[in-house]
């Protein structure tokens, strides 16, 4: 995959995300991701720990994540800001922040994403 490809496909990430769509997600994921762990902290690892990871916080939470920029990095990596909403199930506002998710690739796959604190936040 080209670096300017690499933008594009996190924005179809964070659509089929938005629609729950665990399998066209983790499918552009290295099958060794390693992932932060936001809602609980540390990290999970590969498709089975991420898909876990979002099953167990959806049955809890719903987060909206929108993403408002998305920067490409010297180091190979892309940056990505996000307007970021969670609910209860119920729909009542639990948290509104931006975040900055940074992905690092292996080829055509995400193989990597941190959190990122965005400026005067913290």
């Amino acid at each position: 995959m080209t670096t300017p490809d690499r933008p594009a496909l996190l924005r179809s990430l964070y659509r089929a995300f938005t629609a729950r769509d665990l399998d066209a997600v983790v499918a552009a994921m290295a099958p060794d991701v390693d992932w932060p762990n936001g809602w609980e902290g540390g990290r999970v690892h590969g498709h089975d720990g991420v898909r876990d990871y979002w099953e167990r916080q959806w049955a809890q939470v719903r987060p909206l994540v929108r993403p408002t920029g998305v920067e490409e990095r010297p180091d190979g990596s892309v940056a990505v800001t996000v307007a970021l909403t969670v609910r209860d199930p119920g729909g009542t506002v639990l948290s509104r922040e931006t975040v900055r998710h940074v992905y690092r690739f292996s080829g055509d796959l995400v193989s990597r994403m941190d959190l990122e604190q965005v400026g005067g936040e913290g």
